[in-house]
């Protein structure tokens, strides 16, 4: 049981006319664990951006032949460098975002205020995770699109397969790409449902004191 768990039970057992102090004692206890929570979610951002960097860096320490394989597949096309260039803004505009809503509640000073911040909050965080499924659907596909067009191996079996055989496929990669936007929702559901939940808690807590 944490400090704002024992406050709430000691409200539940005060006269009515000793509560304005426990309301006193009640609220910096949510600022303080909400402005953690959103400074929790800005340290996240950094560490997913910071690890979408690596991974892009990691085929430059690939053997040659790997890399000029992947060259030869995406052609330095200006679509995936676009493409990249536009996942990485939006990552850096999510930071951003966090960043301000966490400056936002840590120099808050009235519930009223508190709680617009927690809503803002909230909307960054549910927009960012769409984005990201949306992208993750549209990165695969573009990926399967371009190894199919430019790889030599890839396109000679599947012209020796002939049409008959192109509807597993296709069923195939709906199913892989489905998984995968299924495992990054469960990965976002795991990591920032999270901290939502005890944010959303706090902001009901914020209502209630509001009345």
């Amino acid at each position: 049981m944490d400090e704002l768990d024992i406050l709430k039970k000691d409200w539940n057992t005060t006269k009515p006319n000793q509560k304005k102090l426990t309301v006193n004692d009640i609220y910096p206890m949510l600022h303080k664990k909400s402005s953690s929570i959103v400074k929790t979610l800005f340290y996240i951002s950094i560490a997913e951006l910071v690890f979408w960097i690596i991974i892009n860096t990691i085929p430059y320490f690939c053997s040659a032949e790997y890399n000029a394989k992947l060259e030869a597949i995406y052609q330095n096309d200006a679509v995936i460098v676009a493409i990249t260039i536009f996942g990485y803004a939006i990552i850096a505009l999510f930071i951003y975002l966090l960043y301000k809503s966490y400056k936002s509640i840590s120099v808050t000073d009235s519930a009223k205020k508190l709680m617009e911040s927690i809503i803002r909050t909230r909307k960054v965080i549910k927009y960012y995770v769409l984005y990201n499924l949306i992208m993750a659907g549209t990165s695969i596909m573009v990926g399967f699109y371009y190894a199919i067009h430019n790889d030599p191996d890839i396109s000679n079996k599947l012209a020796a397969s002939g049409s008959s055989k192109m509807l597993p496929i296709i069923a195939f990669l709906i199913l892989f790409t489905s998984l995968f936007i299924f495992g990054i929702w469960l990965f976002y559901k795991l990591i920032y449902g999270l901290l939502l939940k005890r944010l959303n808690r706090n902001y009901t807590e914020l209502k209630k004191l509001e009345l």
